[in-house]
């Protein structure tokens, strides 16, 4: 397992949107934004299914995924494995915490699902000589 700095995570948690990564069972690669992603410690995200259909297929086919964050020339990518949650009490605290937040921006939303992504990796996505290279 690795685990997030503080700085990362004051990076992580400033960003909208995410890149959220995944492949097929053949290695074909999908990216999509994510906007409901939050940490729940320093080693666990978690991400809310709303409009999920070809990222969905390739979890539950192939269960590593990547996410990336940055904050103008510093970020990271992020790769792990992912649990999915429809049901039980991680989804239904997911399905409470994107309805709220959904309902204050004017734009209710429904969660289908709790993903759990276990961070295994973390590189350096900012631009320079460390460009790529694993952290932890």
């Amino acid at each position: 397992m690795a685990a997030l700095t503080e700085r990362m995570k004051e990076i992580f948690n400033k960003q909208g949107t995410f890149v959220f990564s995944t492949a097929d069972k053949n290695g074909l690669p999908n990216a999509a934004p994510l906007g409901a992603v939050k940490l729940i410690d320093d080693e666990t995200i978690l991400a809310s299914d709303q409009f999920l259909k070809k990222t969905l297929a390739n979890m539950k086919e192939n269960p590593v995924v990547a996410i990336s964050f940055w904050d103008g020339a510093e970020g990271y990518q992020i790769k792990g494995r992912v649990e999915i949650h429809t049901e039980g009490k991680i989804f239904e605290e997911t399905t409470e915490w994107v309805r709220t937040i959904s309902e204050a921006i004017g734009m209710p939303l429904k969660s289908k699902g709790a993903i759990v992504i276990k961070i295994q990796e973390i590189y350096c996505l900012s631009p320079g000589p460390d460009a790529g290279k694993k952290l932890s």
